[in-house]
């Protein structure tokens, strides 16, 4: 593994209509976790019920998760408190990178945030160009990415929805979508 000093850390952006944001960077949350490297998994929105991949990365020593978000939001009946929330996991988040004990962080749905003005992605994208350690990955997940953060970021993978289950009335299945 590349000493930290040595690696060229990246902000990689998952975002778009399409399933397999956060699969995508849980599975690089895994990658990272078998080759020794500290991650802090941090979610915005998804509340305290459990996931496949909360209980999977309980089993690995080098994945500390944060499951802080008050849940599904986006038919919420309390704006401010969804703003109060993400500007709480926001500076935890922050935090996070500052204390240099990571080499992977994801921020999971935090473009959410974003695209409902919770957060600005100016302010996102100045912290990431001034304090973000230069060794460290960054992993931003969620629809709606802000254009500011999209534009400092070194990967942006946008998934496009072809077709869903959902569409069709099946609810969200169990190892599959959580």
């Amino acid at each position: 593994m590349k000493v930290r000093e040595k690696r060229h850390g990246l902000v990689l952006v998952h975002t778009g209509e399409g399933k397999g944001k956060s699969s995508s960077a849980f599975g690089m949350v895994f990658r990272a976790a078998g080759w020794g490297m500290k991650v802090c998994v941090i979610q915005f929105i998804k509340g305290q019920w459990q996931t496949g991949e909360q209980k999977a990365a309980a089993r690995f020593d080098e994945i500390e998760w944060h499951a802080l978000g008050d849940g599904f939001t986006w038919d919420t009946k309390n704006p401010e408190q969804d703003i109060k929330t993400s500007r709480e996991i926001w500076e935890f988040a922050k935090q996070k990178i500052l204390s240099e004990q990571f080499d992977l962080v994801v921020l999971d749905e935090i473009n959410y945030c974003c695209g409902y003005g919770w957060i600005s992605g100016q302010e996102i994208a100045d912290f990431i160009r001034q304090h973000k350690p230069g060794w460290l990955h960054l992993v931003l997940t969620g629809r709606n990415a802000a254009p500011e953060v999209v534009e400092i970021a070194d990967t942006v993978t946008e998934m496009t929805r072809v077709k869903h289950a959902f569409q069709a009335g099946i609810k969200a299945e169990q190892g599959v979508e959580f």
